[in-house]
C-alpha cells in the first residue's frame, strides 16, 4: 500500500482519473502522461492496491474510487493544494527520491574504520 505519492506520474495518474470519471485504459492514460502502456498499468496498479482507484480486470476499467472517505477528503486537498503550488509539489516528491539515492550512495562510502 502507498503511503505516500511516490513519483509525480503517481501523482498526475491519480489527479487525472479523479478529475473525468469513468473507466479509464492503460492506452489512454499512457498517451495522457506520454509514457508506455507497462508503465501506466504499473501506476494503475499501484493506485488500485493503495486504495484511490478500482479496477485492473479488463483494459478500459480503471476508475477513480477512494477506499474511504477520510482518503477522498485527503486527495481532493492534495489536488488543491498541487493546483496552487505544482513546483513545490514536485520538489517535495523528488527529495524523497533523492534522499533515498543519497543513502544508497553513502552506504558503499569507504570509512576510516572499515
Amino acid at each position: 500500500m502507498l503511503t505516500s505519492i511516490p513519483s509525480v506520474p503517481h501523482l498526475e495518474a491519480l489527479l487525472l482519473l479523479r478529475g473525468t470519471p469513468g473507466p479509464w485504459s492503460t492506452a489512454k492514460l499512457a498517451e495522457r502522461l506520454y509514457l508506455g502502456e507497462k508503465l501506466a498499468t504499473g501506476l494503475l496498479d499501484d493506485l488500485c492496491n493503495s486504495g484511490m482507484a478500482t479496477g485492473g480486470a479488463e483494459p478500459a476499467s480503471y476508475c477513480y474510487q477512494p477506499a474511504s472517505d477520510l482518503l477522498a477528503a485527503t486527495i481532493d486537498s492534495l489536488a488543491e493544494f498541487y493546483s496552487r503550488h505544482l513546483v513545490e509539489v514536485t520538489h517535495l516528491i523528488h527529495s524523497k527520491h533523492d534522499r533515498k539515492a543519497q543513502q544508497f550512495a553513502d552506504a558503499f562510502k569507504w570509512r576510516k574504520d572499515s
